[in-house]
């Protein structure tokens, strides 16, 4: 998310609470090393909590990412009774040295470089199918999950671009004919199309660095920011998304709203009469054949957090990439209508999405909630602050899965030496195809 300036005065109880200018690094930043949470119990100096806003600060949100279900509700996106649906593996041992280029760098780095200075927690990369590349940092293991933040927008785009290839949605219809309790807010004449490629015009702003932003009122009516002794706003998501107001007209611009994924997942539960959970449980989640179980956020109504919930473990998020790439089909059977992915991967208008002024991402378009290139590999993502993403590149026929706690929340502190990366990495696979020998 392009950001302003920053601002050096947030609250302690901001998800994008600014590091000193020593801000520790990610050897010296690692959970483990500092403490947190260990002991039975744990000293009160070591101790990270979500009521007085320390599970959001740096350097203890990394270990808070990776165990957020100790910290706030959550439901169970359950896995089902099935079994895992294996990841065949062809380690190689020529990636951590890749070189390229950071933008606006003039000297090359390497992956392994660039993964440190990200405070990566742990990447994923699968070529033609096969994991060719798996590191683990911090505290998050294989059999942990990770807080996905707006990668979770991704999810539930793909659902709703499901439910229209089924007929189940029409996007030309207004958010308000499944969900009329929108009519006098800011959505009360918005399209379900402008909603899920967000060009809607309401006052909502997510600019992290701005603590009057409506995200942070909106996080805060979730239950999912602490609120103040004296709150006296909207309690829960849902009545949050009926106070938002209209600024401007709808369809003019893309402008990223989280509230808009929030309204997104009102009408899909609304159009199913399935929760959340059990939406992306049943048309997700049990069909990848996933290792573990995800989970996702939800406020005290017991209201899924659609813009920024899901936690996942990471080899389950590179499954999801997968399936994207393979037109939506894995683990033997379709999971995503081809048509939605074909949808998705066409992306939106790029003169609407440059008007948001993203410097760093000349041409892309976005769509269904996801983020699209355009570039000639076809790559598009699923993006969320702090370095969370899914990137998929169809031409390399590779998935990038990436679970991160940089100490800034917006990706324009980790694209330069992020998006450079993946596509060296694309490059360097189509020229050095992988072999079933390849072995670390």
């Amino acid at each position: 998310m392009t950001q302003p300036a920053a601002t050096p005065d947030l609250p302690d109880s901001l998800p994008d609470t600014l590091p000193p200018p020593h801000a520790l690094d990610a050897q010296a930043s690692c959970p483990r090393r500092l403490g947190w949470m260990q002991g039975s119990p744990p000293p009160l100096d070591k101790q990270v909590r979500f009521a007085d806003g320390s599970s959001g600060r740096f350097p203890q949100m990394r270990w808070s990412f990776s165990h957020y279900r100790q910290l706030q509700p959550t439901q169970v996106v359950s896995r089902g009774p099935g079994g895992v649906c294996p990841l065949p593996r062809a380690d190689r041992s020529d990636l951590d040295d890749l070189q390229f280029i950071p933008l606006g760098a003039r000297r090359p780095v390497s992956l392994a470089q660039s993964l440190d200075a990200n405070y990566t927690d742990g990447i994923v990369v699968l070529h033609q199918g096969r994991i060719v590349y798996e590191r683990y940092f911090g505290v998050l293991q294989p059999e942990r999950q990770h807080i996905a933040f707006s990668v979770t927008k991704s999810f539930v785009g793909t659902l709703g671009a499901s439910l229209l290839c089924e007929g189940l949605l029409d996007d030309s219809l207004p958010v308000t004919h499944w969900v009329p309790e929108l009519a006098a807010s800011g959505w009360g004449d918005a399209s379900l199309r402008q909603v899920m490629d967000m060009t809607t015009g309401i006052d909502c702003s997510d600019a992290y660095t701005d603590p009057r932003a409506g995200v942070f009122a909106l996080l805060r009516a979730g239950g999912l920011l602490p609120r103040p002794a004296d709150y006296a706003g909207p309690d829960g998501l849902c009545a949050f998304l009926t106070s938002v107001a209209k600024l401007g007209e709808h369809g003019q611009g893309f402008t990223y709203r989280t509230a808009n994924t929030d309204v997104l997942a009102w009408v899909l539960q609304r159009a199913t009469g399935l929760g959340l959970a059990e939406l992306l449980s049943q048309r997700i989640w049990q069909g990848l054949g996933a290792e573990q179980d995800a989970y996702i956020t939800s406020d005290p109504q017991a209201t899924p957090f659609a813009g920024g919930g899901m936690n996942t473990a990471l080899r389950d998020l590179a499954r999801f990439g997968e399936a994207m790439r393979c037109d939506g089909a894995f683990n033997g059977r379709q999971i995503v209508p081809a048509a939605a992915v074909a949808d998705i991967r066409r992306g939106g208008d790029p003169a609407h999405f440059a008007q948001a002024g993203y410097q760093l991402l000349p041409g892309w378009s976005y769509r269904h909630m996801w983020w699209v290139t355009h570039n000639a590999h076809g790559a598009y993502m699923a993006r969320g602050v702090h370095g969370q993403c899914i990137y998929i590149d169809p031409l390399a026929q590779m998935v990038v899965a990436r679970y991160a706690s940089h100490p800034m929340a917006a990706n324009v502190h980790l694209d330069p030496s992020s998006l450079p990366a993946w596509h060296a990495l694309a490059l360097h696979l189509l020229a050095h195809p992988t072999s079933t020998r390849d072995r670390a």
